[in-house]
This record gives C-alpha cells, sequence and structure tokens, in this order.
C-alpha cells in the first residue's frame, strides 16, 4: 500500500482504479483513489496523470469514460462503497 500526503495528513491508498482517455492524440490517465489517514477517515482523491506523472487541476471524464469507471469499480469493491454515497 503506498502512502500519499493530502491537505489531512498522510494517508494509505487502500483502493484505485484508472481510465485511460484520449482527446485527439494526447493520451492521459484518470485515477480515482480510496485513502485512509492514520485516524481512519476516507478520502476519495481524483486526479489524472500524463506520461505516469500525476497532475492537479480539473479532472473531466467524458460519459462514455464514467461508463468505463463503473465497470472498473466492479475491481475495486471498497472504493465503489465510497462513491455509493454520490448519486446523480
Amino acid at each position: 500500500m503506498a502512502t500519499v500526503t493530502t491537505p489531512w495528513g498522510k494517508a494509505t491508498s487502500i483502493d484505485e482504479v484508472s481510465v485511460a482517455q484520449r482527446a485527439g492524440e494526447k493520451r492521459f490517465t484518470t485515477k480515482v483513489e480510496l485513502l485512509e489517514t492514520g485516524a481512519g477517515e476516507r478520502l476519495v482523491r481524483f486526479s489524472y496523470a500524463t506520461d505516469g506523472a500525476a497532475r492537479r487541476g480539473p479532472v473531466t471524464l467524458r460519459e462514455r469514460d464514467l461508463a468505463k469507471l463503473g465497470a472498473m469499480l466492479e475491481r475495486a469493491p471498497e472504493l465503489r462503497r465510497a462513491l455509493e454515497v454520490v448519486r446523480m
């Protein structure tokens, strides 16, 4: 399990999924991670990466990429449960 730094301190990565995306010739990956702080608080982090380097900023998903994310969450049960509180 990887340890990452968040605004709330160090956290451990519990579960994650990545969605490969493409816009024209640009290729990048959106990552959704379930993190847990030392105090047991759970956090969900969205990020994107280009050439393997994580980037900050807005994360944009097309509707078809959201469908891919939904399918990938079947393999990440803890992250899926954390996101189930979000109903659109």
